[in-house]
């Protein structure tokens, strides 16, 4: 299965990135580094991880990260994730 991530996620991801890089650069670059991993290790962590919270679907799920939640989307029919967005808490 591959991943993808959505623009969404794209601009959220930035947001909170923008935000640490200002109180610390070097844990800026530390969780983005950290973030890509869990991303990369959805495939086979998979099912780790419960249904979403905010979503209604059990083929939406959470990842608790570092005070965030990222929630992505198994698409079987495409053999795809897709990383729907990330929030802060």
């Amino acid at each position: 299965m591959k991943i993808v991530t959505s623009d969404l996620y794209e601009k959220q991801l930035k947001a909170i990135l923008d935000l640490i890089a200002q109180e610390n650069p070097k844990y800026a670059k530390d969780f983005k580094t950290y973030l890509d991993a869990v991303i990369l290790n959805i495939p086979t962590k998979e099912k780790k991880y419960k249904k979403s919270f905010y979503f209604n679907d059990e083929d939406i799920k959470d990842i608790p990260f570092q005070g965030c939640t990222i929630v992505f989307y198994v698409d079987k029919s495409n053999t795809t994730y897709v990383v729907l967005g990330i929030t802060a808490k």
